[in-house]
């Protein structure tokens, strides 16, 4: 686990759990491809497109798919969804959708994608935040996700749980880059113990443990990866397990 040896006890800021949230704690089923088909379904009824005509156009372009590249010019709301405009308007485009109202439609995803009704909580994950809470762990979500982030976990009811949520549509920062995770020590008060859980192997796990926070990966599995939990339960029991040995 991460140790902090720089600091005197009373500096230290006890122990953290980083949490990675959209596929690890919750699942959008629709993700953004059906994001743009619910404008789609709202404002052009019976357009007969579907999801995967759509998902072609959105495997780039979004600041996560450049983590090397910081982007603190887009910590603005407005200014994070502007830039994701063209891209959406591009994928309309691309199903047959005249130019013009393409760019329409593409200013209405934001509206769409928000809504915390489109989360499902993935099953043991209020009993998982409430023992970690019981057992003295603060928590953080660490995520590279949206704007309104800490407004949908609110919306889901996990909002209690959490000491933060730090979404790099605020910090310009993506996981896996050094300085999202930076971010996250110091909002956290640079805990004596941290660990960081998430379903994405190199975003979350491997990220984490370059600057030194031991990682979970949950939900898959990956050869690079040491510590795997098949659900969310398993991620308690890891983490006691540690706890017990040090």
């Amino acid at each position: 686990m991460r140790k902090v040896t720089n600091q005197s006890q009373s500096q230290r800021g006890g122990k953290t759990v980083f949490w990675d949230f959209h596929g690890t704690l919750a699942d959008d089923p629709g993700g953004w491809p059906g994001a743009l088909i619910e404008v789609l379904d709202r404002y052009i009824p019976g357009h007969g497109v579907d999801r995967e005509e759509v998902r072609p156009f959105l495997r780039s372009g979004f600041p996560w798919h450049r983590p090397e590249r910081p982007h603190p010019e887009l910590s603005r709301p407005d200014a994070w969804w502007e830039n994701l405009e063209p891209l959406f308007a591009k994928a309309y485009e691309g199903v047959g959708i005249q130019p013009a109202r393409s760019r329409e439609l593409a200013r209405q995803v934001r509206t769409m994608y928000v809504r915390p009704e489109r989360q499902e909580l993935f099953d043991h994950a209020i009993e998982t935040l409430e023992s970690l809470r019981s057992d003295g762990w603060r928590q953080v979500i660490l995520s590279n996700h949206v704007p309104e982030l800490p407004e949908i976990v609110d919306g889901v009811g996990l909002s209690g749980f959490f000491d933060a949520v730090i979404t790099s549509a605020a910090t310009g920062y993506e996981k896996p880059n050094r300085r999202a995770f930076e971010i996250a020590l110091e909002a956290a008060g640079n805990p004596e113990v941290a660990w960081m859980v998430g379903d994405n192997p190199e975003a979350d796990v491997l990220g984490a443990e370059r600057v030194g926070i031991p990682a979970i990966l949950v939900r898959k599995e990956d050869p690079r990866c040491q510590r795997v939990a098949p659900d969310l339960r398993a991620v308690l029991e890891i983490v006691r397990e540690a706890g017990i040995e040090t």
